[in-house]
């Protein structure tokens, strides 16, 4: 796994990602992008849309 500065999780494929309410994501790259700022329309996968909004500091 690979943790980019201001974007997702890179993991190597092909993967199964189970979600919090029990769906099973079957993708079959061989690179899968991980949201990690929840940004996303296609969470848990990341559709780029961190690249769109910055984060904001606390």
């Amino acid at each position: 796994m690979t943790y980019t500065a201001e974007g997702p999780a890179l993991v190597e494929g092909p993967l199964e990602v189970k979600t919090a309410d029990g769906r099973t994501l079957h993708c079959d790259r061989w690179v899968v992008a991980l949201c990690l700022c929840r940004r996303s329309s296609i969470y848990p996968l990341c559709d780029t849309s961190h690249r769109k909004r910055r984060r904001t500091p606390e």
